[in-house]
Parts: structure tokens; sequence; C-alpha cells
């Protein structure tokens, strides 16, 4: 299978820029406010984008759709970017991205709900054995600020996971690169209601918050949902494509401790064992289970 229509390379690329991103948000939210910073990174994705929308004269979304698209702005950017910048705030890059992978387990319960996929006993127990991890990072931090970052960063995943749904739908009509260009346009009009306040902090920002912006921007929003909604295109399914999710805590952790020096907190490793723990149960599942039975049973044999 060539790497172009394959989801597995598209993925992988969108994984990586998005590690980057809790790295670099924190980094960047030592200047910028909540707000501002939201706004900004997705006013530089617009301003990356608008030359690919013209070159490749990109047509607006027909009318029918447009409370999609709104719904996906929301969720994917707008009011996502906010909540996201808020957890960040008060908790590290490598906890941030634990948090924000049981996003695969969230999705695949709103498609259960929303689409009527089934999942296994053993599916259901991951998920709780992810929740656990959740909680035992909630409660072995301590502090209602931490909490409330833990709790934000949820809630993250849990609007994510609504724009996994929502670009899965959007790509059976559109280009994977129509639907994430109009998205992120769409998104930061939205976040526009800052500008005054963004306007200021960037004018008096330090060179290198520049730097920070140009890679959350570009990298981290315009190429890597670019990326990812055409992984989600080319995907059989978006449990495939979400799953990729992951990663993150492990790209997460080394990039925070080469760039930014953060140490790696034991709740950390504690609740993130738990909740890579409960999404390798539900990668796995009980087809799985039983394939690895039917392997030992022949070996014994």
């Amino acid at each position: 299978m060539r790497c172009k229509n394959s989801y597995h390379l598209y993925a992988a690329i969108t994984i990586l820029f998005w590690s980057m991103a809790f790295v670099f948000t924190r980094l960047a939210l030592r200047y910028f406010s909540v707000y501002s910073l939201g706004l900004l990174r997705y006013a530089v994705a617009t301003l990356t984008l608008i030359p690919v929308a013209i070159l490749t004269r990109m047509k607006p979304p027909a009318l029918r759709d447009w409370p999609w698209f709104l719904l996906a702005a929301v969720m994917g950017f707008s009011l996502y970017m906010v909540v996201f910048n808020y957890a960040s705030q008060s908790v590290s890059a490598s906890t941030g991205s634990v948090i924000l992978a049981t996003a695969p387990i969230l999705t695949a319960l709103l498609a259960r709900v929303f689409f009527h996929e089934k999942l296994t006993p053993l599916q259901y127990g991951a998920i709780g054995l992810s929740f656990v991890g959740v909680t035992v990072l909630t409660v072995l931090r301590g502090g209602l600020t931490v909490n409330l970052g833990v709790a934000f960063m949820f809630l993250a995943a849990l609007m994510f996971s609504c724009y996994n749904l929502l670009q899965r739908r959007l790509t059976r009509t559109y280009s994977a690169l129509q639907s994430s260009v109009w998205s992120i346009f769409i998104g930061t009009l939205m976040l526009c209601v800052f500008l005054p306040r963004a306007a200021g902090e960037l004018a008096a920002a330090p060179p290198i918050q520049y730097l920070y912006l140009a890679i959350l921007g570009v990298f981290s929003s315009a190429l890597a949902y670019c990326a990812w909604s055409k992984a989600l295109s080319l995907a059989k399914n978006t449990s495939s494509v979400s799953n990729y999710m992951f990663i993150t805590p492990f790209l997460t952790t080394l990039l925070g401790l080469w760039i930014a020096g953060e140490a790696v907190e034991p709740a950390t490793v504690i609740g993130g064992v738990l909740i890579i723990a409960g999404l390798a149960m539900f990668r796995l599942g009980d087809k799985g289970l039983a394939a690895l039975r039917g392997r030992a049973t022949k070996r014994g044999a």
C-alpha cells in the first residue's frame, strides 16, 4: 500500500505535532493569557492556510452543512482551545497528554451512542480502568487548581472526541483539506472576541514567543489538523485513527524533558500507567484476547 493512501502516515505525523503542542503551549502560557494564545495560535494557522485555500480554489461549504462546520469549529478549535490552554496552565505537558489520550475511548463511547457501535465487556472494563487512572492523577496531585486543571483537560478530551466524529461525518462529503480548513477558519473567527487583549500581548512579546506561536500555528494546528482529517477520511473507522493518540504521552514526556526540562511527576507515572493499561485493553478487545489464548493453547499442545 502506498503511503499516500494509508492513514498511518498522516496519523503519525499529526501525533508528533500534537505532542509538540503540549510542550510549546506550556512555554507560551508563561507570557500569553489562555484566551490570547488560543486566538494567536489559530490566527497563524489561518494565515498559513489562506494561500492554500486560494491556490486550490476551495469552495465554501454548502448551506445545509454550515451547522456541522460551526459545531466542529467549537469542539475542535474555539472553545476547545480555551479549555485546553486553561488546563495546560496547571498540569504538566506529560500529565496533560496522558489525560487527553483518553480521547480514543471517549470517541468509541460516543460512537456507541450515536452510531450504535458495540463495545465488548473487556472494553468496558478498559474504560473503567482508564477512569481510575484519571482519578489517581487528581487525588495524588491534590490541590484545587491542579484538580481543576485535570478536569478541564478531561473536558478537552471529551470535546476532541466529538470533533473526531464530526470530522468523520464531514469527510464523507468534503475533502480532508476542505473540512479541516473551513473548521479552522470559523474557529478563528469565533476567537476574535479576544483580539484587543491578544494584540496588546503580542506587541510586547519577546522574540522567542513568536517562535512558539509559529510552531503551534503552522505545525501543531494547520498541518496537524489537515493530516488528521486526511487520516480520518482514509481509515475504515474512527477508532483506527484516534488510537494513535495512545502514543502522545510517551512522545510528550520525551519532548517535555528535552525542550522544557519538565520533571516527570510520580502521579503522572502511576496514573499514566493505569490509563495506558486501560487503553491497551481497549485496543486488544475480546477478539485479541481470544487470539492470544488460541496461540497459547497451540503452543501447549
